[in-house]
């Protein structure tokens, strides 16, 4: 599978960690709510459990390098270097992602060998809205995203409606 990627960060006394995930997903419309999922061996992990928190980055397409850095299973930092993660008013943040939110942990499920991580969102910030997201597949690698996958105004249900009501003679059909 294809998925967006984002850097996953905590700090907890004065420590600071985080990691690159394509594990992050929405599961709420009516209050903003987050799930990611983290290994507990991960040093990202013991930050979040502690503090209570983490914030998420969404990387841009040219963000492959700040992806690559956080993206080693297994590998503990010593420190973060400066360039690829800085706090803005104590929520760590990858400089010039796309946009980047903190949320508060209200839930947790283990799941085999991660941790489901649930979320309400806290904070946010926008960065360049306009860039077109960083993607990754374990069968493809790191792809970039942009171009759109159809012409605007020609979507399968705009001709569906079109078609029922030419069939029904229906001018209504085609505003539903």
């Amino acid at each position: 599978m294809i998925k967006g990627v984002q850097i996953v960060a905590a700090t907890h006394d004065g420590i600071t960690r985080a990691y690159t995930s394509h594990w992050v997903s929405q599961v709420s419309f009516e209050e903003p709510v987050v799930m990611a999922s983290i290994s507990p061996k991960h040093d990202t992990w013991p930050l979040i459990e502690a503090s209570g928190r983490f914030t998420v980055s969404i990387l841009a397409a040219d963000q492959i390098t700040e992806g690559q850095y956080f993206s080693y299973p297994g590998h503990k930092f010593r420190y973060v270097a400066p360039e690829y993660l800085v706090d803005l008013d104590g929520h760590p943040v990858v400089p010039h992602s796309i946009a980047w939110f903190t949320c508060e942990v209200f839930d947790r499920v283990t799941m085999i060998d991660h941790e489901l991580v649930f979320g309400r969102i806290v904070a946010n910030g926008e960065g360049r809205l306009k860039e077109p997201p960083l993607l990754y597949s374990s069968r493809h690698g790191w792809r970039v995203t942009g171009d759109k996958a159809r012409e605007p105004g020609v979507s399968i249900r705009d001709q569906l409606l079109a078609r029922l009501g030419d069939a029904t003679g229906d001018d209504e059909a085609v505003d539903q």
